[in-house]
């Protein structure tokens, strides 16, 4: 972001953003969010806070540190989040929308593509010089995350704690963070000081210009609270949640593969707080290892291809549900893509729509006031948490990845050397994570094409 002695633009402020102008950004926007969370808000600063000033530097800050303490996507909610505050409840919903279904459809594509021909030269070589590089990703994941929160001794004890809770244990994610907002809850009444990490992102001076919603221009009618209002949208919600449920369970029974899909992944969307790496182990422990939708190394597979395509990453949810969908041919052998392409849609329905109503409910609440959000110590609690349980994530594809045939078997040097090349570009050079990704996709394409090196 601009620093704050950032020169004000002496253009006049837009006077208004018609919708079909704002539906275009929002397209656009879903088509080229990549770079995960960081580089996704990123791209909506500069866009519109630096160069189309629809929003104002303070504003823009505020909506995101509220973004910031809900569970899900932080990117994708402050976009649903701005698309709401221009252009009410329909504005909202296409921004959010706008924002994951270009992921979706790509990720069908590609989902159909890794099942039909992955075992090919070709595929086999891209994903081999991948996965290496994805484990290097997640390392710096838990590194960046734990830079920002771990600011004492008690948070690190934290982190080491759910490590050993989820490694060695073997604990639940959800135990997890149930235990760490206990402990921050207490902790922050008993020694509230190591608790106050004082928020990722605090008022902005920069000042790039009037914009459309400025600092002083005040809240629009249909975002003001009421509590009429907010009933409203809940109990709409839960329709929206209860019906497709209910028709799943009435057609197929409870414990069919798309009905317990839809289930579990309604528990997942509530439980990705610190973004979609903190989730990945609760995926994990429900997709492949209780109901056995995928393999462990389907799951990395997915993973790397979350991270290649546009949309937040906890798209990879829809790879999740298109494999299981697709193995177990849950409309018969002869539809297996339908199969495939309906449990992807069905899953991200029920991961992103409970980030929907967190906006449209909490954003009249989060308008009443235009001062900082403050992370409360349970948040601060369960984001230590979340650096442990990364870190057994990282663990966990390296050894799937490094060591192939299991500990006893001769690691893979070649995966060590893209691992320890991705590390570097992206720890020493600061490499961005989509051109770490292709040239390890190149090496890997090159150690399988080549019979000497492979």
């Amino acid at each position: 972001m601009a620093p704050p002695d950032t020169p004000a633009s002496t253009d006049p402020a837009p006077t208004r953003v018609g919708f079909g102008e704002a539906f275009r950004f929002w397209l656009k926007l879903g088509c080229i969010s990549f770079g995960g969370p960081a580089g996704q808000i990123a791209i909506m600063h500069q866009e519109l806070v630096e160069r189309r000033r629809w929003i104002s530097e303070r504003r823009f800050l505020h909506a995101l540190n509220y973004c910031m303490v809900l569970p899900g996507p932080e990117a994708q909610q402050l976009a649903t989040y701005i698309g709401w505050l221009m252009h009410r409840t329909a504005g909202g919903i296409v921004a959010g929308a706008l924002f994951v279904l270009p992921s979706l459809l790509l990720l069908i594509a590609l989902s159909w593509l890794y099942l039909a021909f992955g075992e090919t030269t070709l595929v086999g070589g891209l994903f081999y010089g991948i996965k290496p590089a994805v484990t290097a990703i997640v390392v710096q994941a838990a590194h960046r995350i734990g830079s920002r929160a771990l600011k004492n001794g008690v948070l690190w004890a934290i982190a080491a704690a759910s490590f050993v809770a989820i490694f060695a244990l073997q604990l639940p994610f959800p135990a997890i963070v149930v235990g760490a907002a206990l402990v921050g809850y207490v902790g922050g009444r008993v020694a509230p000081g190591k608790f106050a990490t004082g928020g990722g992102h605090g008022q902005g001076a920069a000042s790039f210009g009037p914009a459309l919603i400025d600092d002083a221009t005040p809240t629009p009618a249909h975002a003001r609270f009421a509590w009429s209002r907010a009933a409203r949208v809940a109990v709409v919600g839960g329709l929206l949640w209860l019906l497709p449920m209910g028709l799943l369970v009435a057609a197929c029974g409870w414990d069919h593969t798309l009905t317990q899909m839809a289930w579990f992944f309604t528990k997942a969307a509530l439980l990705t707080f610190g973004g979609a790496y903190a989730v990945l182990p609760y995926v994990y422990q429900g997709a492949v290892g209780h109901y056995g939708w995928l393999t462990p190394t389907q799951m990395i597979d997915g993973l790397a291809l979350g991270e290649t395509t546009p949309g937040p990453l906890i798209m990879v949810v829809a790879f999740v549900g298109f494999v299981g969908g697709y193995v177990k041919a849950v409309f018969g052998p002869d539809s297996l893509f339908l199969a495939g392409a309906v449990a992807a849609c069905l899953v991200t329905w029920f991961t992103f729509l409970p980030s929907f109503l967190f906006i449209l409910i909490g954003g009249p609440l989060v308008e009443s006031t235009h001062d900082d959000l403050k992370f409360t110590a349970p948040l601060t609690a369960i984001t230590a948490a979340v650096v442990g349980v990364i870190l057994n994530l990282a663990l966990f594809f390296a050894y799937h990845v490094l060591w192939p045939n299991g500990l006893a078997g001769a690691i893979d040097g070649w995966s060590a050397l893209i691992a320890a090349g991705a590390a570097i570009a992206l720890f020493r050079y600061r490499q961005g994570v989509i051109r770490v990704i292709v040239g390890s996709a190149v090496v890997g394409l090159l150690v399988k094409s080549l019979p000497y090196l492979a």
